[in-house]
């Protein structure tokens, strides 16, 4: 019976998006974001995505890494487990910098900013960027899952992030 109740605990997923800018996006990204979690071997069951405008990702930018303005994505892990991996993170994501980067790239801003979602995902996963092969590495991942939810790679194809 325990082993039943865990199996479910790992099942449960918690999702909320607020949207302060790119509302529009947020059931694309809900239906996405679960998908992507159903594919990823992660004890994540709780996930907070802010969509933000540039004024509040900047002014987060330089408060958490202390560089002035905008980038894509910042992910906060909240609560861990025993292995210290993330079972409760917040991700938030620069609306107006995936605009201008799919743009740039001729891309969907909703595809860039599920990139971003799952980017941020995989950092609460563990997965990191700071070396050339983990970048690498990273973004492979990145476009996998997007792939297996049937969105097919975006990092590739644009070279963002």
């Amino acid at each position: 019976m325990l082993q039943g109740l865990n199996a479910r605990k790992t099942m449960m997923f918690d999702l909320s998006i607020s949207a302060r800018a790119g509302r529009e996006f947020v059931p694309y990204l809900s239906k996405k974001i679960r998908a992507a979690r159903g594919v990823m071997k992660t004890p994540l069951v709780e996930l907070s995505v802010a969509l933000v405008g540039d004024k509040t990702m900047s002014d987060l930018h330089l408060r958490f890494m202390s560089i002035p303005g905008p980038t894509d994505v910042l992910t906060f892990p909240l609560d861990v487990d025993e292995r210290g991996r993330a079972t409760s993170g917040e991700i938030v994501i620069c609306v107006p910098e995936a605009r201008r980067r799919a743009r740039a790239h001729g891309s969907e801003p909703a595809r860039e900013l599920l990139l971003y979602a799952v980017h941020g995902m995989l950092h609460l996963y563990g997965w990191d960027d700071q070396t050339p092969a983990e970048f690498k590495a990273m973004h492979r991942e990145e476009d996998k899952i997007l792939t297996r939810i049937g969105v097919g790679a975006v990092y590739a194809s644009t070279g963002t992030v």
